[in-house]
Formats: structure tokens, C-alpha cells, sequence
């Protein structure tokens, strides 16, 4: 399955993945706007053997079967910033 990836230049880590490059008609206009401007990363085929980063294939290709979009948190386990005193 082919999907195309955009990150969001609003917030670090933030992707949305959608199944027609350029439209984000199935995406709800709440979130799409939450993304703030977006800009293109890549198109990427997708598979269930193939291994992605930071997330399970299936479930980021079930998304995209059924919602037609995907989207990608930031992390939640990033280390806290050093205080410097």
C-alpha cells in the first residue's frame, strides 16, 4: 500500500500519513488544522514485513484502509530538558 507522509512545521514529530497524496479530504478539519502548515516528507510503500521507525505497519496500514489517514504522536518518553543553574 503507498502512502504519503507529511510532518507538521507547527509541532516536532507530528506526521500525517494519507492514502492520495495531496488530499486531505478524510481527514477531520479539527485535526488537519491542528497541524498547522505541513510540508511533504515522502512517499513510502508500505507492507506488512516491512519495519517501521516508531510505529506497527499494521496498524498504521489498517488506519489508512479504513480512515484513509494515519497520524504519527510526537513521543512521549523523551528525557526532560537540563535545568542549567
Amino acid at each position: 500500500m503507498l502512502c504519503f507522509i507529511y510532518k507538521s512545521l507547527k509541532k516536532e514529530h507530528l506526521y500525517l500519513y494519507i492514502d492520495k497524496k495531496d488530499d486531505f479530504s478524510k481527514v477531520p478539519e479539527a485535526l488537519f488544522n491542528s497541524f498547522g502548515k505541513m510540508e511533504f516528507v515522502m512517499d513510502l510503500e508500505l507492507t506488512p514485513e516491512r519495519k517501521l521507525a516508531k510505529e506497527d505497519v499494521e496498524k498504521v496500514i489498517d488506519s489508512l484502509k479504513v480512515k484513509g489517514f494515519f497520524v504519527q504522536l510526537p513521543p512521549t518518553n523523551l528525557p526532560a530538558p537540563l535545568k542549567i543553574q
